[in-house]
């Protein structure tokens, strides 16, 4: 699983005109879904990001994590996160998990976050045209990726 986890001051999530996810400060998580990838994967993942230390401490240093500073999470699925980019100008995405395989990591992801925050995790919607909306808190911007554990 690849991850992208960016620091915010609030953002949201937009389909077909209607609002599905919104929050104030705390994490938006673009989340791709490799072929292959396991459970073990979307809860060791889950598990960095809740305790990612991203946040500013009474010092400004960057020391807190979204679970001492009480943050909210939105999750966005994109398998563009694993674009393979080698050969040639168009992207391609054989290594992105379909459906069938990505919906249920997605969820263990999803479901595994919001039991680390003791609080509901947005979502956006899966396979849909969304629109992410954020205010980029730093802006502080960090990618992860569960199969080289960083």
């Amino acid at each position: 699983m690849r991850a992208v986890i960016q620091r915010v001051l609030e953002a949201s999530v937009t389909v077909e005109g209607q609002r599905v996810a919104e929050i104030g400060p705390g994490l938006l998580v673009l989340l791709g879904v490799e072929v292959g990838d396991t459970p073990e994967e979307a809860e060791w993942l889950a598990h960095k990001v809740a305790h990612m230390r991203i946040f500013n401490d009474a010092e400004g240093v960057m020391n807190r994590s979204l679970l001492d500073t009480g943050g909210q999470a939105i999750a966005v699925s994109q398998f563009t996160l694993l674009a393979a980019t080698k050969k040639g100008h168009r992207p391609s995405y054989i290594r992105a998990a379909r459906p069938g395989e990505a919906v249920p990591l997605y969820t263990r992801f999803v479901e595994q976050l919001s039991g680390l925050l003791g609080k509901p995790v947005g979502e956006g919607v899966f396979g849909a045209d969304m629109k992410v909306a954020l205010t980029n808190d730093g802006p502080v911007t960090i990618t992860m990726d569960s199969r080289r554990r960083e």
